[in-house]
């Protein structure tokens, strides 16, 4: 498969996923989701397969890292800029002006094992 419909599936798939995921959790979602998930699983997708023997636990930080830069980018300009109230994290713990915080960045974690298995699972690593 060449690399262009390669990264727009897993763009699409990511978005879809994210979404279908908060749809469940929330009841609702946002396009912007669909979105910042996209890009996020494409650029891990990136990072795995220029690191195919990465650590998983250091791919799960890795992706912790992405994730939440996103999320805090995507809250920036929808939540702040834009006034769309997609979400608001001032009541979490820890968290830094109500876009990102310390208890989502955990799950962006385990979604970054998950994400680490499944790129695992659908490229063997000696192909990558």
């Amino acid at each position: 498969m060449n690399p262009y419909t390669t990264y727009t599936l897993l763009f699409l798939l990511g978005g879809n996923a994210y979404c279908g995921i908060e749809l469940l959790y929330r009841a609702r979602t946002h396009y912007s989701m669909f979105f910042c998930a996209g890009l996020s699983v494409i650029v891990l997708y990136y990072i795995f397969v220029q690191n195919s023997r990465i650590n998983p636990l250091l791919f799960a930080l890795i992706s912790t890292a992405i994730i939440t830069a996103f999320e805090f980018i995507f809250g920036l300009i929808f939540n702040m800029l834009l006034k769309m109230n997609v979400w608001d994290y001032s009541g979490v713990p820890l968290n830094i002006l109500g876009q990102i915080c310390l208890p989502f960045s955990a799950i962006w974690f385990v979604f970054g094992v998950i994400i680490y298995a499944i790129f695992r699972y659908i490229i063997p690593a000696n192909t990558v």
